[in-house]
């Protein structure tokens, strides 16, 4: 085949595509993306590349008329699809529930109103005072365990404690965890700039790589951001160490700076950032209306 020969029929494939087929091809390119990427983050990660070797070793056989082995693959593959979903079924519920979570109003195409003054403050008091408190108790070695919730319901979570339903201080969230106090051990959940509840379960996670010298405080704050978009505040009872699980990771050795920043950064900058945009979009709707 020729180049004018090959430029032709490249040429009379392109023109039968439609915006369809576009649309088509990138949405299933952001699925198995999106799949991939959570699988990084789990045991998923080893399975998919056993597939990946599965598949490669069945098309080889093929090819090369090994009968025998294609046969065995493909009852394989077939019957193994079913011993994946039953083997792996944490990890698929969980991709699952990050699927769900993402909602068209977190993707901003809805946005709020831009937030007043106070709101900011009362958000920046809220991260000062978890930052205090945090940094007080990794002083004294106490643990805690402190959910910010976010877009997720985490109504289950707040079930299985205490309700508390109260403004946020340094001193109550000393009390909480202080081990004489009978929610110390469990989580405390921080919604809309109050403390919701205390003593909360949290899932643990089964993650493998998760380091021996961290507790059952860091397995459950890993745990739940496995399942959910909170950021979890923990700090340990044995070392101290400030801590921050988000969407399956764990940062460690927080300062109280750090801490406020990387809060900041995850609570205060989204919104201001939406305020901006709308403060321009209005000014330049303004501007409009003069010309």
């Amino acid at each position: 085949m020729d180049l004018s020969s090959f430029f032709a029929s490249v040429s009379s494939i392109i023109n039968t595509i439609e915006i369809w087929d576009i649309i088509d091809v990138l949405i299933i390119t952001f699925v198995i993306y999106q799949v991939l990427m959570i699988a990084k983050k789990s045991r998923m990660n080893q399975l998919l590349k056993g597939i990946f070797i599965l598949f490669v070793s069945y098309v080889l056989a093929a090819q090369l008329g090994l009968k025998t082995v294609v046969f065995l693959l493909n009852n394989l593959l077939q019957f193994g699809f079913i011993a994946v979903i039953v083997v792996f079924q944490p990890e698929i519920r969980r991709m699952l529930e990050q699927v769900g979570r993402t909602s068209i109003f977190s993707l901003g195409i809805f946005q709020k109103k831009a937030p007043e003054e106070e709101e900011i403050d009362e958000l920046k008091k809220t991260i000062s005072s978890i930052c205090d408190s945090a940094k007080s108790m990794s002083e004294s070695r106490t643990g805690a365990l402190m959910v910010l919730e976010r877009f997720s319901n985490l109504g289950e979570i707040k079930r299985s404690g205490t309700v508390v339903n109260a403004d946020i201080t340094p001193e109550l969230i000393g009390t909480i965890f202080y081990e004489g106090c009978p929610l110390h051990d469990g989580a405390m959940i921080i919604e809309n700039n109050r403390i919701a509840s205390a003593g909360c379960v949290l899932p643990l996670s089964d993650n493998f790589d998760i380091s021996k010298d961290m507790g059952t405080r860091h397995r459950a704050a890993l745990g739940l951001s496995e399942t959910c978009d909170a950021v979890i505040v923990v700090v340990s009872e044995e070392t101290g160490i400030i801590s921050v699980a988000k969407n399956s990771v764990l940062v460690r050795n927080l300062n109280r700076q750090s801490l406020y920043n990387l809060l900041s950064k995850e609570f205060i900058d989204p919104i201001v950032n939406a305020s901006e945009k709308a403060q321009l979009k209005k000014a330049k709707e303004k501007k409009n209306e003069k010309k």
